[in-house]
C-alpha cells in the first residue's frame, strides 16, 4: 500500500468516525496504516504500527527531538507454571515468623526482591521465560486497528491491541496499550492491560510500561520528587543542557515498586515486581506519563528561572490536579498541628492528655493529635482503659478546647481484637509481628472492615484525622485463601489494597483527613510520598522521624536528667528548620500542603526556645502547611505560649484570604540554603499572598527580595509581617525586576504580604 498516497484518505475518514460518535474532529489522535500522531499542546509522540510492530519513533518538544532511538514501547518477561496450576500458599503455623522491630537494624531491612517461594515450600517451577517487546510483536501477535474514544470531558484515549497467535507459546495473551491526552495539556499519559485467554498459568516479570529512550541531549536529570531508603523518585525533569525545554517523567507505580531508568523507561522495579495471571485473569498497570515543558530560561537578579521550574509550580500542578486527582484539596488545611510522640512516646494518660490540650490552646494550635500510646497494648482501635478510664470524655476535652482531635494507629491486631475475631484468617503469612500485634493483610476483605472500623472510630471519638502506621506490605504475604500467588506479587496488591481503604474510607467518612506514613507505605525510615500515596490519602508523613532540640530524658532507674546544654539544643532546633525546607523542596513535584515532616520541636530548656527559633519553626515549615509540631507544652513559658498563638494568628490570616497553604513557587529565586539568603512564594494565580524569606548563617545584612510570580501589569501594596512595615506600593514589573529592600539578621526571617492595590 501507498501509505503517502492513503494518509490523507485515513485522515478523512477518522474525521467521519469522530463526528459518527459524536465526538469533536479535533481530536489529537491522526491515524494512519503505518503510525498514529498524538498531539497533545506542543507535544508530539508518533507510535509507529508498521508491520505490526509498535514502536515510538518520535517524541518532539516545541519541534525539539527528544527521542534517543525507536523505542521497544513496553516490555516484560513471560513464564508458564510447571506444573500447570495455582500456586499453592501457606496454611496458618507454615513459613515462620518475622519481628518487625527487629528489621529497623542497619543491615536487617527486608529486601522483597530476595524472596524465594521455594524456601517456603511453594513446588511450581516457571520456566520457558519470554521477553516480549511490543516493537517485535509481529513475531508472535497480531495487531489490532487503534481504537479511539473519549471517556471524559477534554480527555481523549487511544487503545492499541495486540492477540497472540495460536502458533506460539504465549497463545491466549493479549496485550492493550492506553495512551491518554487532555485537552490543552502537553502531556501523554498511558498504561498496559495483559490478560490471559488461554488455559495455561503465566507470570509476568519486569514490566517496562513505557519502554522509551529520551535523547542523551536531554542532559539535565532534576529528581522532584526524592529517593531514599531503597525507594526511587516517582517523578524526574530531563532537561536539555540550556535548560530550555524537555520533559517530565513521571511514573505512578507506588512506592518500592516504581523504577525510572536513566534513559527515561518507566515501569516497576525489575526485581520486586511480579504478577500471576490465571485462566481469564487480567493485569492491569499503573499509569505513567511524559509532561512536555519548553520556553526561555529567564535571569532574574537573584537566580536563573527556567521552564522546568516553571512548569512544575504552575501548569504541572494544576494537570495533576484536574486529571490524576488530590485527595486532600478539598479537605481545609487544619494548620498548626501538635503532637504528643516527641517527648511521650508511647506514655499517654488523661491526665497529661488534658494537660498538653489546654496548653496547645492557649499556643494556637488548631489540631491535637494523639499519637501512638493510647491503644490497649498499643495496637488496635479499642483504648487503653487503665490510661484511659473514659475514652470519649479525653476526646470532648480535646474538642472543648478548640482543638480537632486526631488519632494515631496501626495495621497490627492483637487476637484479642475485633478484627482478628471477625476475620483471622486475614492475617499475613509468614506471621509478623509488633508489640503484641500481628500484621493484617490488605490484600483480603480486611481492609473494608478496616475503613468501616475508622469510620466507626469517627463517630465515637470525634477524630478527623488518622494517621496510619507501622511496616507490613512488605514482608510479603503467601497466605492460602488470599489472592496472593507469590510473596513478590502481594507487595502491589497490599500496597493497591491500602490505597483501595483509604478510598473507602474517604467515602465512608468525607470529612476524616486520612495520613499515610513512610512506613506503612513500606519501611521505616522509608519511602518519600509519591504521586500514587496523593491520589488516595489527603496527607503523607515523610521520613526521617526527626524532632531536634528536644533535651534527654533520664532513662528507666536515672532520678536526674542528664544535663542539658542550651546552646546544643538550639542549634539542633535551628537545624530541623533548614532540613524541614530541604525535604519540602525536595517533594516540590507534589502540592506540598499535603506532606508532614515531624517536626518542630516546642521545647525550651534555660533559653534554647527564642523567639527567633519560633519563628523560623513557623517559616520553615511554611514551605508548605506549618505541620507538625511536638514537644512537651509544659516547658514553656506564658511568653512562648503568646508568640506561638501571635505567629500562627498572623500566618493565618493570609491563608484565609489568600490560601497561601496550597501554593508554592520558587523559580527565579535562591534554592534553600542555611548560608545565605533565600526565599519563596505563597501566592495564588493573582499573585497575592506571601512571600516568606530566611536569612543563613551568613550573606549581606540587606538584599533586594525579587518577586517573580506577581502579574506585572498590577499594582501590588507590600508588607512586612513580622516587624509590623508597610513596604510600599508596588507595579508588578517592578517587584519582578528590582524587588523589594530587606534587612535582615542573621538567621532573621520575614514574611510579605502581597496584596492588590484596590
Amino acid at each position: 500500500m501507498n501509505t503517502k498516497r492513503n494518509a490523507p484518505l485515513t485522515r478523512v475518514l477518522l474525521v467521519w468516525l469522530l463526528s459518527s460518535l459524536g465526538l469533536s474532529a479535533a481530536q489529537p489522535f491522526e491515524i494512519s496504516d503505518q503510525a498514529v500522531r498524538i498531539s497533545a499542546e506542543g507535544f508530539e509522540r508518533v507510535v509507529g504500527l508498521a508491520h505490526g510492530n509498535v514502536s515510538t519513533t518520535r517524541l518532539r518538544v516545541s519541534d525539539q527531538d527528544v527521542l534517543g532511538e525507536p523505542a521497544a514501547e513496553l516490555s516484560f518477561t513471560v513464564t508458564r507454571a510447571e506444573p500447570n496450576v495455582r500456586p499453592k500458599g501457606l496454611k496458618p503455623g507454615e513459613g515462620g515468623s518475622i519481628d518487625s522491630v527487629k528489621t529497623f537494624r542497619p543491615g536487617q531491612h527486608v529486601e522483597p526482591g530476595s524472596f524465594d517461594d521455594a524456601s517456603l515450600g511453594q513446588t511450581i517451577r516457571w520456566i520457558e521465560p519470554m521477553r516480549i517487546r511490543a516493537s517485535q510483536w509481529a513475531e508472535s501477535f497480531s495487531l489490532a486497528t487503534p481504537e479511539v474514544s473519549t471517556p471524559a470531558p477534554d480527555v481523549s484515549r487511544m487503545a492499541v491491541r495486540a492477540r497472540a497467535r495460536k502458533d506460539t507459546a504465549v497463545d491466549g495473551l493479549v496485550v492493550s496499550l492506553f495512551y491518554e491526552v487532555y485537552r490543552g495539556e502537553p502531556v501523554v499519559r498511558k498504561w498496559v492491560e495483559i490478560a490471559n485467554e488461554g488455559r495455561v498459568w503465566r507470570k509476568l516479570e519486569q514490566l517496562t510500561i513505557d519502554d522509551v529512550a529520551l535523547t542523551s541531549s536531554l542532559s539535565e536529570r532534576v529528581p522532584l520528587t526524592p529517593a531514599g531508603y531503597g525507594v526511587e523518585t516517582s517523578m524526574i525533569g530531563f532537561a536539555a543542557s540550556n535548560a530550555s525545554y524537555g520533559v517530565i517523567v513521571a511514573n505512578e507505580v507506588p512506592s518500592g515498586l516504581r523504577i525510572i531508568g536513566n534513559n527515561g523507561a518507566l515501569g516497576y522495579h525489575p526485581t520486586r515486581f511480579e504478577w500471576v495471571l490465571g485462566p481469564g485473569e487480567q493485569f492491569t498497570s499503573e499509569p505513567v506519563f511524559l509532561y512536555a515543558f519548553s520556553g526561555p530560561v529567564e535571569t532574574t537578579i537573584s537566580a536563573r528561572s527556567t521552564p522546568l521550574d516553571r512548569a512544575v509550580e504552575g501548569p504541572f500542578q494544576r494537570f495533576v490536579s484536574r486529571y490524576l486527582g488530590i485527595a486532600g484539596e478539598r479537605l481545609p488545611c487544619d494548620a498548626p498541628q501538635w503532637l504528643t510522640w516527641a517527648t511521650f512516646g508511647p506514655n499517654l494518660n488523661d491526665a497529661m492528655i488534658r494537660q498538653q490540650a489546654d496548653l496547645a490552646a492557649r499556643a494556637g494550635f488548631v489540631q491535637f493529635l494523639m499519637d501512638d500510646g493510647w491503644q490497649r497494648d498499643r495496637v488496635g482501635t479499642e483504648p487503653d482503659r487503665a490510661k484511659f478510664p473514659d475514652f470519649a470524655a479525653t476526646g470532648s476535652y480535646i474538642r472543648s478546647r478548640g482543638l480537632k482531635l486526631g488519632l494515631w494507629l496501626s495495621c497490627f491486631r492483637d487476637t484479642n481484637s475485633p478484627d482478628f475475631k471477625t476475620i483471622p484468617e486475614a492475617r499475613s503469612l509468614p506471621v509478623v509481628t509488633r508489640l503484641s500485634g500481628i500484621a493484617m493483610s490488605f490484600t483480603t476483605p480486611w481492609r473494608e472492615f478496616y475503613a468501616q472500623d475508622l469510620a466507626r472510630l469517627h463517630r465515637s471519638s470525634g477524630a478527623v484525622y488518622f494517621k496510619q502506621d507501622f511496616s507490613n506490605l512488605m514482608y510479603g504475604d503467601l497466605a492460602e485463601g488470599h489472592p496472593n500467588r507469590t510473596r513478590k506479587e502481594s507487595v502491589l496488591r497490599g500496597l493497591r489494597g491500602l490505597l483501595e481503604s483509604q478510598d473507602r474510607l474517604r467515602a465512608l467518612a468525607p470529612d476524616v483527613m486520612n495520613e499515610l506514613t513512610h512506613e506503612i507505605y513500606w519501611d521505616t525510615p522509608g519511602a518519600p510520598c509519591d504521586l500514587a500515596a496523593l491520589k488516595h490519602a489527603a496527607r503523607y508523613h515523610v521520613s526521617p522521624n526527626a524532632c531536634r532540640g528536644i533535651a534527654p530524658r533520664p532513662k528507666p532507674g536515672q532520678t536526674n536528667a542528664p544535663a542539658v546544654n542550651p546552646q546544643k539544643l538550639r542549634d539542633e532546633l535551628l537545624g530541623a528548620c533548614f532540613q524541614a525546607r530541604q525535604i519540602f523542596y525536595a517533594h516540590r513535584g507534589l502540592p506540598l500542603e499535603c506532606l508532614e515532616f515531624y517536626g518542630a520541636a516546642t521545647e525550651d530548656h534555660q533559653g534554647s526556645l527564642s523567639p527567633e527559633v519560633q519563628d523560623r519553626q513557623v517559616v520553615s515549615w511554611l514551605m508548605g502547611a506549618p505541620l507538625v509540631f511536638s514537644g512537651d507544652l509544659s516547658t514553656l513559658s506564658d511568653r512562648h505560649l503568646a508568640h506561638y498563638k501571635k505567629r500562627f494568628a498572623l500566618v493565618n490570616r493570609p491563608h484565609q484570604s489568600w490560601d497561601i497553604y496550597r501554593h508554592f513557587q520558587f523559580s527565579g529565586v535562591p534554592a534553600p540554603t542555611d548560608d545565605d539568603w533565600h526565599w519563596w512564594g505563597k501566592l495564588n494565580d493573582a499573585g497575592c499572598g506571601a512571600v516568606v524569606v530566611v536569612r543563613g548563617r551568613a550573606g549581606a545584612e540587606r538584599r533586594a527580595i525579587n518577586i517573580p510570580w506577581v502579574k506585572p501589569d498590577r499594582q501590588y501594596a507590600v508588607s512586612a509581617l513580622f516587624s509590623e512595615r508597610r513596604l510600599g506600593s508596588f507595579s508588578g514589573r517592578q517587584l519582578q525586576s528590582a524587588g523589594v529592600e530587606l534587612s535582615l539578621p542573621v538567621y532573621g526571617q520575614e514574611i510579605l504580604e502581597v496584596a492588590k492595590v484596590q
